[in-house]
């Protein structure tokens, strides 16, 4: 069964909850896991396309957007949109959430990372979520994060 887990950000700055994505893929990479990055809209998916590639001195952390033509070799997809199941058959470990909403396909991955700032409107749509999966009997667990 899928373990959700929530990353509560203690800071409210909307890059926030992006550099908290990038710096939990690079860790992911690390450990060698295949990593889908659900960004909310097409501009936040194109806006971590440069944040995984400036985020941090000497990092690399190799990924590709959504569609495009590399997706199959790529240890990190950025997207947007509903996969198909193809698409996702080999980023299977981890899903890491930057929509407000409960994507229909969390259920193939391994592990959510799911990613709340300290914005109260994302906090309460969190809760949702988290109210979501509770329900449904998905093992959770929380980490608040300074900074």
């Amino acid at each position: 069964m899928t373990r959700i887990d929530f990353y509560i950000l203690a800071n409210q700055k909307a890059e926030a909850a992006e550099h908290t994505a990038c710096r939990l893929a690079e860790k992911a990479y690390g450990l060698k896991h295949s990593i889908y990055i659900h960004a909310s809209s097409r501009q936040q998916a194109m806006q971590l396309d440069k944040l995984l590639w400036t985020f941090r001195d000497g990092s690399f952390v190799p990924h590709q957007l959504h569609n495009s033509d590399a997706n199959a070799d790529s240890p990190i997809i950025i997207g947007h949109q509903t996969c198909s199941d193809a698409e996702l058959a080999a980023h299977h470990q981890l899903l890491i959430n930057l929509d407000q909403t409960v994507p229909p396909f969390f259920s193939r991955f391994e592990r959510v990372a799911e990613i709340v700032s300290g914005d109260e409107t994302q906090r309460t749509q969190a809760r949702e979520r988290f109210k979501f999966y509770r329900e449904r009997g998905y093992e959770l667990q929380t980490h608040e994060l300074a900074g």
